[in-house]
């Protein structure tokens, strides 16, 4: 993921069919405000959010192509099967920066799905192929476990699912488990081509599991299980969804995470959520780690051999999934 430096506001467009990346932070707030000052927050387990994002690790980095993105694929199918009756294998092929074609699938798991009015939680399940931003450059080719990049928010969606299968939420969700995110081109590959990130998203977004599919929102989940992160207003958000980070952003402040969830405005970036927004013209906000002491503005072991299971908190999948799922259950 290289980074992007937008200095105006109106360039943000220009840029989202460049290579995928994640930026340092630009200056500015925008202020929260008390619309929802009394809301029940929903059962949320974060140990079972733990236990899911471990049980992704443990088959290793989940790269397409590799026996251990097959047999995590089969997994997640499995485990989604358990709470809802209605889910989606979307298969397809994409070709990797250097050509490689990639075998990859997204999985959709639907509740509700007679209801008209839905809600869109994605996250993707594909860790990367490469460790190009560790210290060491001599690992630079190593793949992830991708603990925190992926696993978090896959961790928490399918907690979602179980509680969703124990209470059903009154309008329609769509949980979507992206694939292709991560494979992008290495940082010292010299590769000047675009739209090499985010290949699940594309696909769907051109190709959704069902036609003509539509959702009120979207929320992507993007790095959200390190300790004492900060979730700042992302650019690209705020130019497609700013009504959607804000309600959301308020109901994590009044069920008790406002030091999670911050008003600061941060620079825009590539991610999944660009080619919903773009393409499936579906408001689609990032939920994704703002750390500004780290060279990148990300998670500090952000594309190392260090984004593992020593790097994931509790409290925050706690912060952030019940966050989410309140704003769902809110719904009507």
């Amino acid at each position: 993921m290289r980074y992007i430096n937008l200095l105006l506001a109106i360039l943000i467009v220009a840029v989202f069919s460049s290579c995928k990346q994640k930026s340092s932070h630009t200056s500015g707030e925008s202020e929260l405000t008390d619309s929802n000052p009394v809301i029940k927050a929903a059962d949320f387990n974060a140990d079972t959010a733990y236990y899911f994002v471990n049980e992704q690790v443990k088959f290793g980095p989940r790269v397409p192509n590799s026996k251990s993105h097959k047999e995590c694929g089969l997994w997640l199918e499995k485990t989604l099967k358990k709470y809802s009756a209605n889910v989606y294998i979307q298969p397809f092929t994409a070709k990797a920066y250097d050509g490689t074609t990639l075998s990859c699938k997204n999985i959709i798991a639907s509740f509700n799905p007679k209801s008209t009015t839905r809600v869109l939680l994605c996250a993707h399940w594909d860790s990367r192929p490469y460790a190009d931003n560790d210290p060491d450059s001599l690992v630079h080719r190593t793949p992830i476990d991708g603990a925190n990049d992926g696993g978090s928010g896959v961790g928490i969606l399918l907690e979602i699912a179980r509680q969703l299968k124990i209470m059903p939420a009154s309008v329609g969700v769509d949980i979507l488990l992206l694939d292709g995110e991560d494979y992008g081109a290495p940082q010292d590959a010299g590769f000047t081509g675009s739209d090499d990130w985010a290949l699940g998203s594309q696909f769907w977004s051109r190709y959704p599991h069902v036609p003509s599919y539509s959702a009120r929102f979207g929320i992507l989940l993007d790095m959200v299980g390190a300790e004492n992160a900060v979730f700042t207003m992302e650019g690209t958000t705020m130019y497609y969804a700013p009504d959607v980070v804000q309600r959301m952003w308020n109901i994590g402040s009044s069920i008790g995470y406002s030091d999670y969830f911050s008003a600061e405005r941060t620079n825009a970036i590539t991610d999944d959520h660009v080619y919903i927004n773009q393409l499936r013209q579906i408001p689609t906000i990032d939920v994704i780690q703002h750390d500004p002491a780290t060279r990148s503005g990300f998670y500090q072991h952000w594309h190392t051999v260090s984004d593992n299971m020593k790097g994931i908190s509790k409290p925050t999948l706690m912060a952030v999934g019940q966050t989410v799922l309140t704003m769902v259950r809110n719904e009507k």
